[in-house]
């Protein structure tokens, strides 16, 4: 896959809260996802207190949630650890899995923020403005916004607000279990983004193709670290 240069990398914490400004404006949340059958999931594994980070793409058939690709990358990173600055830190990494595809996905889900994010800018919206494709972001917690729970049924959602603007939503994907959080990456609006996750869920609470991505990262860095 040929990903086309964004930005330089080498950047210091308060030059990257500059250019996070400088691309939110570049962020489309407003188009609806068309046709989709393949979906990439992209996850990120470290050990606590290491520069060195481990990505995975997998790239899952949304028809019946079977795999078609997986890419890896090890890398390490020397951006320091800053809440709302984990793309520029992960990013590296990721891209670097996703340079190795030969399926080139119809859409991107990361396990991580979009929209949802304090400057509207995070992994999912910062990753799909490099990749220029459709990306969204499935995150187990929240970084910003509040939402109440939505019912116990799967596909029961709510709001996810932060002050007046809606940022995304809390959808629940499996009866009893947490719900996740969902925000548009690029190229794709917010409704477009939860039909696909409950489209890709398969009786777990995370989507599959993070799902398989978060295995798959983490078989990587068990099988990596060295203790």
């Amino acid at each position: 896959m040929q990903i086309k240069t964004l930005h330089s990398w080498d950047l210091t914490p308060t030059e990257a809260v500059a250019l996070q400004r400088e691309l939110a404006g570049r962020v489309d949340t407003r188009t609806p996802l068309g046709h989709c059958a393949l979906v990439a999931g992209a996850d990120i594994s470290y050990e606590r207190f290491s520069p060195v980070f481990y990505a995975a793409v997998v790239v899952v058939r949304v028809a019946d949630g079977a795999v078609v690709e997986t890419q890896t990358a090890i890398r390490e990173s020397p951006f320091p650890y800053v809440p709302g600055l984990l793309s520029v830190r992960e990013g590296p990494a990721v891209l670097e899995a996703f340079a190795k595809l030969r399926t080139i996905p119809d859409a991107v889900m990361f396990d991580g923020q979009g929209y949802a994010h304090p400057r509207r800018i995070g992994l999912a919206c910062h990753m799909g403005l490099w990749l220029n494709l459709p990306t969204l972001g499935c995150a187990k917690s929240l970084l910003v916004g509040q939402a109440r729970v939505p019912g116990p049924r799967p596909g029961a959602m709510t709001s996810l607000r932060d002050g007046k603007d809606t940022i995304g939503k809390a959808v629940r994907t499996r009866r009893g279990i947490k719900p996740v959080y969902v925000s548009a990456g690029h190229k794709i609006d917010l409704a477009s983004a939860v039909r696909l996750v409950l489209k890709c869920c398969r009786g777990y609470r995370l989507p599959e193709p993070t799902r398989q991505a978060h295995l798959c990262v983490n078989s990587l860095r068990r099988a990596a670290w060295i203790p």
